[in-house]
């Protein structure tokens, strides 16, 4: 067993910004307290924090870390397939290398998950996968395979295949084509449910884009990517049609119209906002949207977007959205345990709570200063980073 003691801890769960210890064996969280007992842990491994700020590792909500490699064109691009707007059968695991020199900044940063798959030049473009930020293989890294199906309204798929003279080539094809796919994927989903009660005598032939779109109705999230107030009330509207467990990831114009995504109960995933505005979607890019979002009681994590901006930059990025109101507290749930919550891995990361992942980071200053650098960084309870 091994605890670190004497830690200002911040579990984002009873303890936060007190002084207090850690607890943790086989890879799990075993235990959290605010008084240190030594005769109760004499065979354990003690480490004195001396003081320093101790999170639970950060989990990124949406970027392509892996996905889209760092430093590569053609050959380390892998997160848009942009040859058909309908590619829900594309999975992000897929496509991830660890040896993508952005995982060894990553996690010297520490972050300890990301949440990384497809980008958003497709309607529907295939699943996002959680892993932790080290290891020689997916394998070794992977610990959900699939958290959630990407989906896409804007400018980014309308570009594409517009380029392509293919639809969609407005916004207006582009929900119709969200809709139509959903639709079929009910409707394959019902005669598969039909043929296995016996109400149908022929299982409908197999196809693999319906067979994965089809999970959308069984519980699998949805990442809707929406950096304008229309798309995003497009978002919402096929949310509320469908029923889907959706998130509004960019969300950019959010705070423009908080009252209405309030009463919509989806979360937002926001950012990048880290940056210049390189096109007209994000001209209304504001680090005091987290604010307006958290005054209105609106569920929000922040993503770095990674490559758009580097995962080293996720504390520099949040600082600045601090620094225009955002609460400190909210602000590292948005790292931490709302993060993990919204893509439903808050079972195993996110929190510093027993029975959950050993991810940890022990910081040298306040985690909001630019100054400050993860001194030790532990994952599933091993040291993966020391400064």
């Amino acid at each position: 067993m091994k605890v670190i003691k004497n830690a200002t801890l911040h579990t984002m769960e009873s303890i936060n910004g007190e002084n207090g210890y850690v607890a943790f064996e086989d890879g799990r969280i075993v235990e959290t307290g605010r008084t240190f007992d030594a005769s109760r842990f004499k065979d354990a491994s003690v480490i004195d924090a001396e003081g320093k700020p101790l999170t639970p590792g950060l989990v990124d909500p949406h970027c392509h870390v892996g996905v889209s490699e760092e430093g590569i064109r053609f050959e380390g691009m892998d997160h848009n397939e942009m040859t058909d707007p309908i590619h829900p059968e594309l999975r992000g695991l897929d496509a991830l290398y660890p040896k993508d020199m952005a995982f060894k900044n990553t996690v010297k940063s520490g972050v300890t998950t990301v949440v990384s798959g497809p980008g958003s030049a497709n309607i529907i473009g295939g699943t996002f996968c959680a892993v932790k930020t080290v290891g020689d293989t997916v394998e070794k890294m992977v610990f959900k395979e699939e958290t959630a199906m990407k989906m896409a309204l804007g400018e980014n798929p309308k570009r594409i295949y517009s380029n392509q003279q293919k639809s969609p080539s407005t916004r207006m094809a582009s929900a119709a084509l969200m809709r139509e796919w959903l639709i079929k994927a009910q409707e394959y989903k019902r005669a598969l449910e039909m043929h296995e009660k016996g109400e149908r005598e022929k299982k409908p032939d197999f196809d693999m884009k319906l067979h994965s779109l089809k999970r959308v109705f069984e519980g699998m999230k949805v990442k809707i990517h929406a950096h304008r107030s229309d798309d995003i009330m497009t978002a919402i509207r096929i949310s509320k049609e469908f029923g889907l467990d959706a998130s509004i990831d960019h969300g950019t114009e959010a705070h423009l119209i908080p009252r209405t995504i309030a009463e919509s109960d989806l979360p937002v995933i926001l950012g990048p906002t880290l940056g210049a505005s390189t096109k007209y979607e994000t001209t209304s890019r504001s680090f005091k949207s987290a604010a307006i979002l958290d005054s209105y009681d609106i569920p929000f994590a922040v993503m770095t977007d990674h490559p758009v901006v580097t995962t080293e930059n996720t504390l520099v990025q949040l600082a600045l959205f601090v620094k225009e109101g955002l609460k400190r507290a909210r602000a590292l749930e948005a790292v931490t345990s709302r993060s993990a919550s919204i893509n439903g891995i808050d079972d195993r990361v996110g929190s510093l709570k027993p029975g959950k992942d050993a991810d940890l980071v022990i910081w040298d200053g306040d985690p909001f200063d630019i100054m400050t650098r993860a001194e030790r960084v532990f994952i599933e309870g091993a040291v993966v980073h020391a400064a």
